[in-house]
């Protein structure tokens, strides 16, 4: 009996009245509700501050892109060539296939296409062009440079641009230090020979000859007596309408 008693006062304390239960369950459903408003209205705000970042990186992605765009590269100048000569009429003397030269000679370049006089030194490794107002520069990721040659027996030059083969240093004995100079290449004709070799740049402007030829064009190629001048000629095809004699 006590203990009937005693369960009837217990489910008195857990049980709840209908009305104080439905009043329960209108809150519980409206505090749901404000929490799913509070997180849709994160989420929106979210959403917009994404949007707003994602603007100002464009903007200064093209900011960028505008202020920093890739430099275009002039094209690479057409590169002249000797003309064709027919060898089997040639008036140069050979020994055992190499052309006789003397210590001065007349040398076309084709670049400018010209006639020059060069001296034929074979103390000198590298050969060797009077060049003027010398400027390195980069193009497609590769060095350049931009140099002038005088136009002999006129006060004009002639701009040329060619790629940078190598670097050497230079040591003459007016000079207490070595000089540095840019190496290119350069195609030549020397009578009926025609050759591309490395030519050193620098200013030959107090020198009596424009070209220097060195030991890189003469080895296997030529052999020199000292005794005479101007020992081979240049063929017609390219002495006419040139400074050639």
């Amino acid at each position: 009996m006590l203990i009937l008693l005693a369960g009837c006062s217990s489910d008195r304390y857990f049980m709840v009245p209908k009305q104080d239960l439905s009043e329960l369950n209108t809150s519980v459903n409206t505090q749901r509700a404000t929490l799913v408003t509070m997180e849709n209205n994160a989420q929106f705000r979210h959403e917009k501050m994404l949007e707003k970042q994602q603007d100002s990186t464009n903007s200064i992605i093209d900011a960028i892109k505008t202020q920093v765009a890739k430099p275009s590269c002039p094209p690479v100048p057409a590169q002249k060539v000797c003309p064709t000569v027919d060898t089997s009429k040639t008036q140069d003397t050979r020994l055992k296939g190499k052309i006789i030269v003397g210590h001065v000679e007349k040398i076309y370049l084709a670049a400018v296409e010209q006639v020059y006089t060069a001296r034929i030194d074979s103390g000198a490794e590298t050969s060797s062009l009077d060049a003027r107002n010398i400027t390195r520069f980069e193009r497609d990721g590769s060095n350049w440079v931009r140099f002038d040659v005088p136009v002999p027996g006129a006060d004009t030059l002639i701009t040329l641009e060619k790629e940078i083969v190598r670097r050497v240093r230079v040591t003459q004995a007016a000079a207490e230090d070595p000089e540095r100079r840019v190496v290119v290449e350069l195609q030549f004709a020397i009578g009926d020979h025609q050759q591309v070799a490395e030519f050193t740049l620098t200013d030959r402007n107090d020198l009596e000859n424009e070209v220097l030829i060195g030991r890189n064009v003469l080895r296997d190629v030529m052999l020199i007596d000292v005794g005479r001048e101007f020992a081979t000629k240049l063929p017609k095809a390219i002495a006419k309408n040139r400074n050639a004699p």
